[in-house]
């Protein structure tokens, strides 16, 4: 007894795409990772990196739940070993450093800003979205990983509110307005390009 399965598709198209974009805007996060500057704040021990701006293209690009499943199969590399985080760090260890605050916000953030910029769950061209709309959901993800990094900051190294606060947000307002800037400018870049 034969049976032909030629014709069964066992995951659709759109899945295999969405998995394969998740999986490339997880290696440029990584990619971000190594593009990395001193805090001005030392105290924090958490560089000023590119990640974020991974984090912004992800929700942006993506959507809501392919943007934090990006954002998860960047945190598995990670985890097991893939040198994806700030410098070419790697391993459990980092997810439970000084930074693990801001690496566990990742998935949520993009979330976050996926869900504000295609205006719920489901998947529309961001392009389409007025620029408003675009630095608004990558300010909510800016704030959700501020949040979560700061908290990390008090809980792993011990610091006070405030000077959690300073060395973990404040110090890194001018690099988040260029991340900002630089992810709404490309995903309004294909708008200009499609017309």
């Amino acid at each position: 007894m034969s049976t032909d399965t030629s014709q069964v598709d066992l995951v659709g198209d759109a899945v295999v795409e969405n998995v394969a974009r998740a999986a490339l805007l997880a290696a440029l996060t990584g990619a971000f990772a190594y593009v990395s500057f001193p805090n001005p704040i030392p105290a924090a021990g958490v560089p000023v990196t590119l990640q974020v701006l991974g984090v912004f293209l992800a929700g942006l690009l993506l959507g809501p739940v392919w943007g934090a499943t990006s954002m998860v199969l960047y945190l598995l590399a990670g985890a097991v070993g893939a040198p994806v985080f700030a410098g070419g760090s790697a391993g459990l260890g980092t997810l439970l450093g000084s930074s693990a605050g801001y690496l566990w916000s990742y998935p949520l953030a993009a979330f976050a800003i996926g869900y504000v910029a295609h205006g719920g769950l489901d998947l529309a061209d961001p392009a389409d979205a007025g620029v408003g709309r675009l630095v608004g959901a990558t300010l909510l993800g800016t704030v959700i990983i501020y949040t979560l990094g700061v908290a990390g900051l008090m809980v792993v190294l011990g610091l006070g509110p405030v000077e959690a606060f300073l060395a973990g947000a404040a110090s890194f307002v001018p690099a988040e307005a260029f991340k900002i800037a630089a992810a709404v400018g490309i995903v309004r870049s294909d708008a200009v390009a499609a017309a």
